[in-house]
């Protein structure tokens, strides 16, 4: 890491915004159009935002793209858009509602159904509720959907990642999570006034430790398991969501393009390959922590882990 990289990453405007990867990118080789020739790249959350620019960008580099979608419309649309730039109809999409871990569940047991191989498997699907709602199998939407769902999926497509090796498992995170421990007595965000924003973060701390264990339980398996935050993009999930931050950090905020840089780049690049565990921003490795009382002990993983056991046994 350069002096000015450090420089930019003691600051959260300046590394967070579009000011760090303008200063950062012009130090990096491009991604090469074949990067990810004839790759099998699994994404959720591809419909809207960072996933679309992801979809897109790796199918321009030759990647047999799926992806998981709630809206079928919409998901029809993506599939066409794709299969127009890819020059093929080697482009497959399923339909799932990612906050329900039944639709989860049947959703994987399609994709084992349809896909052989699966090298990448990018988790990005997101929401961030304005006020706190519970689905109809009683769970917090945001813990849902952020967490839960990765965590099934995940946990159901290892055999296939597995048999796929080498491979790839890459999780969106966010900057949020630097708040937030893992306060695991409240999951769900049940105590005290709810903040989505706040329940978001909480999804993604978690997320990032979940990406740790992964790492260590499929050392030497050939697949690695690793975390980006994309920096603050403006994104119709944000511009809709957090409107008062957008509002104050337009100016500032990244393009769809430089938010999905890394994941890109981690999807193909031979440090993404070797490197497991950690996590990533604007190509390089960086800390999971900004303060002292946001770090886990190892046995506040391990009930993390017990705790989502217990949420999605019943559709492991």
């Amino acid at each position: 890491m350069s002096r000015l990289d450090s420089l930019l990453e003691a600051s959260v405007v300046g590394s967070f915004t579009t000011i760090g990867h303008k200063v950062r990118s012009k130090q990096w080789d491009a991604i090469s159009d074949d990067a990810l020739a004839d790759r099998v790249v699994l994404i959720t959350g591809a419909t809207s935002g960072i996933g679309t620019t992801v979809a897109i960008e790796a199918v321009r580099r030759g990647a047999r793209l799926r992806f998981v979608a709630r809206n079928a419309e919409k998901a029809r649309a993506l599939r066409d858009e794709l299969a127009a730039i890819a020059g093929h109809d080697d482009i497959r999409y399923y339909i799932a509602d990612l906050s329900l871990m039944s639709e989860v569940a049947a959703v994987a047991d399609s994709i084992l159904e349809g896909e052989p191989v699966i090298h990448v498997l990018i988790n990005n699907a997101v929401v961030l509720p304005a006020e706190r709602q519970f689905t109809d199998e009683g769970l917090e939407l945001a813990h849902a959907t952020n967490l839960v769902a990765p965590f099934l999926l995940t946990n159901r497509l290892l055999d296939r990642l597995r048999e796929s090796a080498p491979s790839r498992i890459i999780n969106v995170i966010s900057g949020g999570m630097y708040t937030q421990p893992l306060t695991l007595d409240d999951m769900q965000s049940e105590d005290g006034d709810y903040r989505g924003a706040v329940a978001y973060a909480r999804a993604k701390r978690r997320l990032m430790v979940l990406t740790k264990m992964w790492a260590d339980r499929l050392a030497g398996t050939g697949v690695t398991v690793n975390a980006t935050h994309p920096g603050w993009v403006d994104t119709p999930g944000v511009r809709d969501s957090l409107p008062g931050f957008h509002r104050l950090t337009r100016p500032l905020l990244r393009s769809p393009e430089q938010g999905a840089d890394t994941i890109l780049w981690l999807a193909s690049s031979a440090r993404g390959g070797v490197e497991t565990g950690k996590l990533w921003h604007d190509r390089e490795v960086r800390s999971e922590y900004r303060l002292k009382s946001t770090i886990e002990t190892s046995a506040e993983q391990n009930r993390l882990w017990e705790i989502l056991d217990e949420t999605t046994a019943a559709y492991a």
